[in-house]
């Protein structure tokens, strides 16, 4: 039927308004007809059509919505004919529908069943035209919603002749709703609306993961591991569609708590969780800035940090985005309560507030709280538990393949530009850097690029650069290597100088018993390397005073080659209170912990329990406190060696400490003649000669003196003039009681 031309006009009640119909006369066309409206020559719209006496003949009226969507004005006048759909490809099989409140102000967040509106929406509009890209009204349970036609899907046409389904389906621009059509709602961009039920479409959810980043880029090595943990138990949830998440009954992690020894990446690593994902910009505080002198001030500037994600909760519900609040040093503001000193309880009520704000009686579930410390041990309780901040990541020391990665992203730059000189073997250094920090081996590439600049500075009266030597700047292997030695020193490592000053005279190999003592202890420390069923292997060193215990145990932990020893020793207690004492050894324990391969050289024990033999004394807090650390088991994966060295092998009976170590070894002094002479030849201080006086003396008899007396008699008589010399000697070992001889 040829076109004809009708007047656009108003829809004459609200009724009609939301029936999705065009209204006319029924002396125009009958109700339930299909018409095209041209407006033009390349914009044609079908409309359904209802009847209404009010409408004037030759007029057809068009609620607003329709009028927006088809870009009418009231009066236009447009070219109308009847259409008629092709029922084998154009009845519609699925319809997408974008939804959203129509007011603004009738927002609420009430759950809506997608498949009663979908049931609803299919008796409302039922043999009816809808185009892709039409605009609507819909009424549903009282609440008028905008529709927007997204995508509509002709029916399968085998269904239509009654076959079964062969899974092709047509995209189609203008369809016919049937009573089998499926309708599928898609809540509209930002809004509120809260949908539920399966005849909503799966959102097109942006990626919460940022798809162009990677470890090197963000600047971070060696935490491969921790990372794919935390990216489990923390964005795994999150990366998945709210609707699955919701059918699991499914609650996003709360919190993480990364904890370490400083410098290895816990910082470094939250800050650059927020790069990597696509939400906002995290929130960063440090501890010690939420406490506020006045009353009340540091619990509302835990609540302005929440502010954000509770509205944004209240509006948008399990569609809000992803909050991230980063505390670095949480320690500061979450120690246990009831520990601080003080009336006031500042601590007490800002870890209350934290506690009810993460989870409390009104759950926020689009927040994601990381708190930082290197003392885990002080933080409340309360705030570990699952719900809370129940991810528990400890950074730890890099190993050398986490030593390598952060050291080709240190280098990168120089690497790029050609100022890292080919003979500098990133593998080798990460080998040599064994318990280094992430924060020491940047220092390491620091000092390395210094010490390569200082070469071409000129030294004169002013600092003047060598302009033509800089243009040919590289930095070397041996820059590295001299800053290893001289500049950077790893704060869980071995520091040559504690050990060193215990064995600056070498070892004196005098006899058998000696190299006894090194060969057992290198067994144990095969041991302690090799096996996995004693992670923890002590030994004590015992002997009578002088037989150089300590240079034995010293070099025993030198010759393990383990990337941490430490020498807890009373000398560097001196005026310590039994709990600083106590302190003071569990921070070398706790240390030691977290290296991988650890030794601890505790030495002179009677001096570090203060014992005397007048009255008896001795500390029981020190005591107990070197029993409990003796006999504590590393963490796993971690290996430990214990070296204690004693001169009162019986007090220590007393006290039961002695089933504390795993083994004890003898450490004897030179009993006889030969060991004596042996040793003098080792050391060389006297000459053959001399060495012929003594030995005529001493041979085949009995002595009794330990390396360390002796080597101080040695030096006593070697002031002497050359001929007293072996006199001198002679009479000082009498004198010592080390010699039963009568000379004169």
């Amino acid at each position: 039927m040829a076109g004809r031309t009708m007047q656009a006009a108003r829809c004459p009640t609200d009724e009609l308004s939301l029936s999705n119909c065009a209204v006319v006369n029924e002396k125009d066309f009958q109700s339930g007809q299909h018409v095209m409206v041209r407006t033009s020559p390349n914009h044609k719209y079908i409309f359904t059509l209802r009847t209404h006496p009010s409408v004037v003949p030759g007029c057809i009226a068009f609620s607003l919505p329709q009028r927006k969507w088809a870009g009418l004005s009231i009066g236009q006048d447009i070219e109308v004919a009847l259409y008629s759909f092709d029922k084998a490809k154009q009845c519609i099989g699925t319809m997408t529908i974008e939804i959203d409140f129509l007011q603004k102000k009738n927002i609420d967040s009430n759950p809506y069943d997608t498949d009663k509106m979908a049931a609803e929406f299919i008796q409302q509009f039922n043999n009816q035209a809808f185009s892709v890209g039409q605009q609507l009204v819909f009424s549903f349970n009282d609440k008028l919603f905008g529709l927007l036609v997204k995508d509509i899907e002709a029916m399968d046409p085998s269904i239509l002749k009654g076959e079964p389904a062969s899974g092709k389906r047509q995209k189609i621009e203008v369809g016919l709703v049937v009573g089998n059509s499926q309708v599928a709602f898609e809540k509209a961009e930002n809004s509120s609306l809260n949908l539920i039920g399966k005849a909503k479409t799966k959102e097109n959810r942006q990626s919460i993961i940022n798809p162009d980043w990677n470890f090197e880029k963000m600047g971070i090595g060696g935490l491969d591991k921790e990372f794919s943990d935390i990216f489990r138990r923390a964005f795994a949830s999150r990366v998945f569609p709210p609707e699955i998440v919701e059918q699991m009954g499914c609650k996003h992690v709360k919190g993480i708590l990364l904890y370490g020894p400083p410098g290895c990446g816990k910082t470094l690593l939250a800050r650059q969780i927020g790069k990597m994902l696509n939400a906002r910009e995290p929130k960063v505080v440090n501890g010690p800035e939420i406490l506020n002198k006045y009353v009340g001030e540091s619990e509302a500037n835990i609540r302005k940090l929440f502010a954000d994600a509770e509205e944004e909760q209240r509006r948008l519900g399990a569609n809000s985005g992803l909050h991230i609040i980063i505390f670095d040093e949480i320690d500061a503001i979450c120690k246990q309560r009831g520990s601080m000193a003080g009336s006031t309880g500042v601590h007490d009520t800002v870890v209350n507030q934290l506690l009810s704000k993460i989870d409390g009686v009104e759950q926020l579930n689009n927040i994601l709280v990381i708190g930082m410390t290197n003392r885990p041990d002080l933080i409340d309780e309360a705030l570990l538990r699952p719900g809370r901040l129940e991810v528990k990541m400890e950074i730890g020391l890099p190993d050398e393949k986490g030593r390598l990665q952060i050291l080709h992203i240190h280098t990168a730059r120089m690497r790029g530009h050609q100022l890292l000189s080919a003979d500098v073997d990133i593998k080798e250094l990460a080998v040599e850097t064994k318990n280094f920090s992430g924060a020491e081996l940047e220092g390491l590439v620091r000092a390395a690029q210094s010490t390569a600049m200082n070469r071409h500075i000129k030294a004169s009266t002013k600092v003047e650069v060598d302009m033509e030597k800089a243009e040919s700047l590289q930095v070397t292997r041996g820059d590295f290597l001299a800053s290893l030695e001289n500049d950077i020193k790893p704060a869980f490592g071995t520091n040559q100088e504690d050990y060193a000053s215990y064995i600056m005279n070498g070892i004196i190999k005098w006899g058998d018993p000696v190299t006894r003592v090194l060969d057992d202890g290198e067994l144990l420390v095969q041991q302690t390397k090799n096996s996995d069923r004693t992670p923890l292997v002590s030994v004590l060193l015992e002997g009578p005073p002088h037989s150089g215990k300590t240079a034995l145990a010293a070099k025993i932990a030198e010759e393990s080659n383990f990337p941490f020893i430490k020498i807890c020793s009373p000398d560097k207690m001196i005026g310590f209170s039994e709990t600083a004492k106590c302190q003071a050894m569990k921070k070398i324990f706790d240390d030691a912990y977290k290296s991988q391969l650890s030794c601890v050289v505790v030495d002179d024990i009677e001096r570090l329990l203060d014992y005397v033999p007048i009255g008896p004394r001795f500390s029981n807090l020190v005591l107990q406190a070197l029993l409990v650390l003796l006999k504590k088991a590393p963490p796993q994966g971690r290996k430990l060696l214990i070296i204690g060295t004693t001169s009162r092998k019986d007090v220590l009976q007393e006290m039961e400490m002695l089933n504390a170590f795993s083994t004890t070894i003898h450490v004897p002094n030179i009993a006889t003649g030969e060991q004596l002479l042996e040793a003098l030849e080792l050391l060389g201080n006297f000459k053959d000669k001399e060495r012929t006086t003594i030995a005529q003396q001493v041979k085949g008899k009995k002595v009794w003196i330990g390396i360390k007396k002796l080597l101080m008699l040695i030096e006593m008589s070697l002031q002497m003039d050359p001929e007293y010399r072996v006199r001198k000697f002679l009479a000082l070992m009498r004198e010592e009681g080390a010699s039963p001889l009568d000379f004169d």
